[in-house]
């Protein structure tokens, strides 16, 4: 199994900026694709970002050029900066991955427990 913990939530006014992080645990896994969700009270969860392990990083239109994914693969680490912050990117931000564990032989995705983050005008 693999664990993934988010930090970096909180509260901030419009404009502002926070920078969320995600940090998977675990043993014998190797982590594909790493991204982030999220979901506003009432709304489905969305994509907001993933990072694979080569390619491109793919970024939803409303975060486009103000949000930023990047990854520490050393740390097995993903990171979300998020600038130009609006009311409406209030939400439970949610961290998951795509793992290859060995005893399963086998690519599982996980998910963090999210992080709550608040926007105000």
């Amino acid at each position: 199994q693999v664990q993934l913990v988010e930090s970096g939530g909180g509260s901030v006014q419009a404009g502002g900026s926070l920078r969320l992080s995600c940090a998977a645990s675990g043993r014998a896994f190797r982590l594909n694709t790493m991204g982030w969700y999220r979901q506003a009270p009432g709304k489905q969860r969305e994509l907001v970002g993933n990072m694979p392990n080569v390619g491109s990083t793919e970024y939803a239109d409303s975060v486009k050029g103000r949000f930023t994914i990047s990854r520490d693969n050393a740390k097995n680490t993903v990171y979300l900066q998020m600038n130009s912050l609006k009311p409406e990117d209030t939400a439970v931000y949610y961290c998951n991955a795509d793992a290859f564990t060995i005893p399963s032989f086998k690519t599982t995705t996980f998910w963090g427990q999210g992080t709550q983050v608040t926007v105000s005008s």
